[in-house]
Formats: structure tokens, C-alpha cells, sequence
């Protein structure tokens, strides 16, 4: 039953927007249950997570954070989840194996939306939350006004848990509605226990009575009791919020302050009595025999770690377990994981969050099992949409950074390695800027490579408006034996996407059938930088006639002579710039829209059209097709106009023709093909 003792693990996931105060909770967290001797501050750097340097640099979490602790006799694990849309597929994989979450949010109305990602993915997978109002202490208006604000982007009603006790201008404590008590903050410490102002006896009753309405919607008993104006007992109300909690009906809401210590003992009493355990996250997985997920992969000074939980059962070192590509592994060391520092366990028991070493062919996002494999499990990524070109500073290197690249997009579901062989190119791609920046440091810190980044080649292409017929011959003695080959071909565009045809029309074997494949090579070589200097597609050729020597000609005189008149004809056809075109699709605040339509259209963006977002209250969709050398510095335009939430995808739709000053200028830009 949610809300009783476990001997497992509970797993508490900390999400929201970036700079609410995840970290800085998660060390209150930790204080509070005697987990650590200080209460750490990501300001000063004294905090137990986001140790990392690149954290440290950035001030905020770049990426997962997992400690465990004891708290009244329980035990939990926090997963610490990058706020930052950035780094925030770090924490995607470990989100779904939570039990419970909290969403940890700012006490400005203003700033609300920020909260809607976050919340729409607890509902989407169907983890039970709460919500976590940080920095209380900074408040000015009603957090009625923040709950109100709140509620369009949460599916199930946000319930107010507690009122604040105001001192003055500022908020000195609050009334837990369930309890009935009343309570003054003390910074560092426990908060004291007070009686109720009487200036806030009317509103208390108030506001415990709207919270009582909103259990009684899934409690005729409660119903019936408020109907008769009966006062329900205590237990009877906690009882109706575990099960708010652990069913989705509801989401209590408390309020607090994390670098001060306030609120943080109450919402760990509330997780303790109220939050779901394992056993109703084996449920919702649909998990029958024992089994470990792998959430996410780190290599450190003890090698490859997986870090897991087990669920539906005890996974003990040296368990011989299946994976999902139907391979076993053998389960070795297990390690206990506090921020970056580990201890060694002997097993890990239902609900245990670990590392575990040696299982080198598991994947982060996949099952290993002793019995039945569970589903598996969807996770939506932020798109990729962001991409530099690298190269190794030292030529020396290149070995070492394939290596290194290997192991960090292991680490990082967010992170593709691709290889442009045409432009000669190592691609990373990522979520932004700022993710690919802490990427190329962790490269440098970490494995020792520095590497020189660009902006990656625009793929553009060429092609042609004119049919031409085109001989073409190449003819060489020096003595012995020599070269011979002649032929002609016609050239004619094709519409845009159908690619590249060649065939042959040869009568009467003016050039032998052997040596035809070879004319079709040559062609295909010249196609492979234009007149233009790039790649020509949408073309047909034909080989309509040609002459051979019957001692002289051979395959290399055919390819050659098929290049020759390829490359002639090209450049006799009207060569013109085709650049490709991304269809893109944004999601943003409704508030937003009329400036992200106009960043868009500043970018050379062609509108398709705009509507409400599904599902979503308040959120818009639109669709547009644009450049894809107008792709760089979009997402940090588009969020820098919609406080950080506007996010897209794009993908390539189709090549259009560019002329004029622009195509002059891609022209003379084009950087000419290593030798």
C-alpha cells in the first residue's frame, strides 16, 4: 500500500526548470536525514552533486545526479534530473523508473510555464508527483496565484497542502492543512511548532476545506462526511492523499526553501508516508521476475558502470542474467553511488538503485533479467538539432578521439557521432549549443583530446536546366600501348528528387558492352563536384554512341573519356545552386508565437501554417520550411523569445533552387575538397 515501510529503496526523481533549485533541494534533502554533515551549495561549490567541472563552470546540473539516503528508518534514492533542456535526455532513461517525483518550481506566477515540460511528462508516463514550491522566501504575491498558474499545464488537480504564515513582507512559515498544525521555519533546523495565528483561523478553514472537497471526489465516504458536516480524522485525510498521490488523482503541492532548509523535513515525512514504493513501479512496468534497468552508462576509474535499479526481485553478484538482444551477462561487482563516490554491496535488493560492473554489452534504456524480460520502455529525446563539425587539434590524436567519442555518446543518449564521408567531416550532433560545449570539455578533461570545432558544410547540391549532347575522348600514346576511349552521352535535367539514371543506347557496338559500367563510372566521378563545385543530382545521361581501338581502349580509357564529356556537358547545361530545405516544426507558449513566426521568417522561413498544440493548454504548434544553412543559432533565438520553452524539430524535405546574391556568395565560399 503506498505510504507503508518498505525494506526496498524508494526512488525519488527532482525535475523542473533549470535554476529552480533541483541540486540545491536534493543537498537539503540529504541534510535533513543526516546523509551529509553540511548542507551544500552548488553556489560555492561545496555541493555533494554537480561536482563535475563542467557542472561547477556552468552553474547547474550537466548532468544526472543519484545519491541515496536513510530517512525515519526508510530508504531512498534521488535521482537529480538536468533541468536543462540541454542535458536533459541524461535524465530521461532514469525518469521512468522512479516511484515518485518531484517537480521543483519558482514562486513567480511568472515563470510558471517553465514547470509545463516537466509536468507533461509525468503524466505521460504516469509517475506520481508532487510539487515543491522552492525559495518561499523569496515570494511577494499569493501562492494561490502560482497555483492557478500552474494548473493548466498539470492533468490531474494540484492540491494545496499547506498556507504560508506571512512575517511581515516576507513568508516566516505555514499551516499543514492535513495535520492542522502550525509551524515557523527556522533556518538549518527543524521548523518549530506554533499555534495557528488567530488572524488566520478563517482561512485556514478555508482552504482545508477546498483540499477536503477535492480528495472527496474520489472518496463517497469523505463526500458523505463533508455533506453532514462531520470532521474526517486525521489518519482518514493522510490515507486520501497517498492514495491522490500514488494513483494520479492528485498532486499535493508544499512550498519550502532549499538553501535555508525550510520545509525540507515536511516534504520528506510527506514522501515517506504518502509516496508509492517499488512494488507499485513493477506494476506499472508490467514486471513479472526479477530484473535491473539500465538507465544510464559511466566510465570512470573502476571502468564501465551500468548505473540500474533492480525491480521485481533481488539481483546478486555473479547472477546470470539475459539481455535484450537475446545475449546473457554476469552480473559483477555492485556498487552503491553517492554523487561521485561508490561503495561496494554484496546484492541489490527490489527497489535498489546501483552501478554494476562488467555487463559491457548492456545498453542504457534496456532490461537484463533473471526470468521474463519487462517491456520495453519509449522515452521521447529532445531533438537533436544542433550539430558541429570536429577535427583533432594533433593529428596525433585521431585514433584516441574515436575512442573517446565512443565512450561519450555511450554516456549520452543526447549525443550522435556522424561521419560525412562527401565533406570529409566528423559531425556531433546534440540538443544545443550549450550541450555540445560541455561535450567538446569532458573530450579535452577527461580523454586528453582537444579538438578545432565549425559550423558543419551546408549540403548543398547542383544541377541542371538544359538538355546537351556531349563528346568526350581520351586519347594518350607513349610508346607500347596507349589509350583510347570515345564517347558520346546526351544530358538532360529531371525533376527535382528523382536522382540520378544512366543507360546506355548503343547500336551496331561502338562501344563494347565490357567497357560500358566504366563510362557510367566516369560520368558518376565528374557528378561528384559540379561546375558549381558541388554535387550534381537530378540529371539523366545517356550513352548514345563512341568509337574504341581494338589494341588502345580500355576500362580506364572508357571512365576517363566518360568524365571528360561529363564534366563538358555540365558546365553547358546551365549549372544552377539547389540548398536544402528542413521541414520544421516549433512548440511554444501561445504568448510567444507572433515573436517566434517572426524569427522565423527573418531566417528566410516559409510559413505552412499554425494552431493550438495537442493537448496542451496555452501552447501553439507551427509548421514552416526553412533553409538548413539558416538552421545555426536557431534554438537559441527561438528560446531566448519564449523563456527558455520554445523547442523544434527539423528535418529535410526536399532541395530548392537558390540564386542571386546569395548563391554568388555560396559559390565563392566553397571551400575547395582536400587533395
Amino acid at each position: 500500500m503506498a505510504g507503508e515501510s518498505t525494506k526496498g529503496t524508494r526512488v525519488i526523481a527532482l525535475v523542473g526548470p533549470a535554476g529552480a533549485g533541483k541540486t540545491s533541494l536534493a543537498e537539503a534533502m540529504l541534510f535533513a536525514a543526516g546523509a551529509s554533515d553540511r548542507l551544500g551549495s552548488t553556489a560555492n561549490g561545496s555541493s555533494i552533486g554537480d561536482s563535475s567541472p563542467e557542472s561547477r563552470q556552468r552553474g547547474g546540473s550537466t548532468e544526472l545526479n543519484l545519491y541515496n539516503f536513510q530517512y525515519l528508518g526508510d530508504e531512498f534514492a534521488i535521482l537529480d534530473v538536468p533541468g536543462s533542456v540541454g542535458f536533459s535526455a541524461d535524465g530521461a532513461k532514469a525518469l521512468a523508473i522512479a516511484d515518485v517525483a518531484i517537480v521543483v518550481v519558482d514562486p513567480d506566477p511568472a515563470r510558471a510555464p517553465l514547470a509545463a515540460p516537466a509536468l507533461r511528462a509525468l503524466d505521460e508516463l504516469g509517475i506520481p508527483h508532487l510539487v515543491f514550491v522552492n525559495r518561499i522566501d523569496q515570494a511577494h504575491g499569493r501562492i494561490r496565484d502560482l497555483l492557478t498558474a500552474l494548473q493548466p499545464m498539470s492533468v490531474s488537480p494540484l492540491i494545496a497542502r499547506q498556507i504560508p504564515i506571512w512575517d511581515g513582507e516576507k513568508i516566516g512559515g505555514f499551516i499543514d492543512l492535513a495535520l492542522e498544525y502550525a509551524f515557523k521555519y527556522r533556518a538549518g533546523k527543524e521548523s518549530e511548532r506554533i499555534e495557528i495565528p488567530a488572524e488566520l483561523h478563517d482561512r485556514e478553514i478555508e482552504a482545508r476545506t477546498q483540499m477536503l472537497e477535492q480528495l472527496a471526489d474520489h472518496d463517497d465516504e469523505l463526500l458523505e462526511q463533508l455533506l453532514m458536516d462531520e470532521a474526517p480524522a486525521r489518519e482518514k485525510v493522510l490515507q486520501d492523499l497517498a492514495r491522490e498521490t500514488s494513483d494520479n488523482l492528485g498532486v499535493s503541492v508544499l512550498f519550502g526553501s532549499a538553501i535555508s532548509s525550510w520545509g525540507v523535513r515536511r516534504l520528506l515525512k510527506a514522501i515517506r508516508h504518502e509516496a508509492p514504493a517499488a512494488p507499485s513501479t513493477v506494476s506499472r512496468l508490467g514486471i513479472t521476475d526479477p530484473a535491473l534497468y539500465v538507465f544510464k552508462v559511466i566510465h570512470g576509474s573502476i571502468g564501465r558502470l551500468a548505473l540500474s535499479r533492480a525491480l521485481g526481485g533481488r539481483i546478486a553478484e555473479g547472477s546470470d542474467l539475459k539481455l535484450e538482444d537475446g545475449g546473457h551477462a554476469r552480473v559483477g561487482s555492485l556498487f552503491r553511488v553517492q554523487g561521485e563516490k561508490t561503495v561496494k554491496v554484496g546484492e541489490a535488493r527490489d527497489g535498489d538503485v546501483v552501478a554494476v560492473a562488467k555487463v559491457d554489452t548492456a545498453k542504457a534504456g534496456h532490461w537484463l533479467g533473471a526470468g521474463k524480460l519487462p517491456p520495453p520502455i519509449e522515452i521521447d529525446y529532445p531533438a537533436r538539432n544542433c550539430a558541429i563539425a570536429i577535427e583533432p587539434a594533433d593529428r596525433k590524436d585521431d585514433v584516441k578521439l574515436s575512442g573517446a567519442l565512443q565512450r561519450l555518446s555511450e554516456e549520452d543518449a543526447a549525443l550522435v557521432v556522424e561521419h560525412d564521408d562527401a565533406n570529409h567531416e566528423i559531425r556531433l550532433r546534440g540538443v544545443n549549443d550549450e550541450h555540445l560545449n560541455a561535450v567538446i570539455a569532458r573530450l579535452k578533461r577527461r580523454y586528453g583530446v582537444e579538438v578545432k570545432s565549425h559550423t558543419p558544410t551546408v549540403g548543398y547540391r547542383e544541377s541542371i536546366r538544359k538538355p546537351v549532347t556531349q563528346k568526350g575522348r581520351h586519347k594518350k600514346q607513349s610508346g607500347g600501348h596507349g589509350q583510347f576511349g570515345d564517347v558520346i552521352i546526351e544530358v538532360k535535367p529531371l525533376p527535382r528528387g528523382s536522382g540520378f539514371v544512366f543507360e546506355e543506347k548503343i547500336h551496331g557496338g561502338s562501344v563494347p558492352k565490357q567497357w560500358i559500367p566504366a563510362v557510367e563510372d566516369g560520368v558518376r566521378e565528374a557528378m561528384r563536384k559540379g561546375p558549381l563545385g558541388f554535387e550534381v543530382v537530378d540529371c539523366a545521361v545517356s550513352l548514345v554512341d563512341g568509337s574504341y581501338h581494338s589494341v588502345d581502349s580500355s576500362e580506364l580509357a572508357f571512365r576517363l573519356a566518360g568524365r571528360i564529356a561529363m564534366h563538358e556537358a555540365l558546365a553547358a547545361a546551365q549549372p544552377h545552386l539547389l540548398e536544402p530545405m528542413h521541414k520544421l516544426t516549433v512548440v511554444c507558449p501561445s504568448s510567444a508565437t507572433s515573436r517566434i513566426t517572426s524569427a522565423v521568417a527573418g531566417r528566410r522561413g516559409q510559413m505552412l501554417g499554425m494552431g493550438p498544440r495537442d493537448g496542451w493548454t496555452g501552447w501553439d504548434r507551427i509548421d514552416a520550411l526553412i533553409p538548413e544553412a539558416e538552421l545555426s543559432g536557431l534554438e537559441a533565438e527561438l528560446r531566448s523569445q519564449s523563456q527558455g520553452l520554445a523547442t523544434y524539430e527539423a528535418q529535410f524535405d526536399h532541395l530548392a533552387e537558390l540564386n542571386g546574391p546569395l548563391a554568388e556568395k555560396v559559390i565563392q565560399q566553397r571551400v575547395p575538397e582536400p587533395a
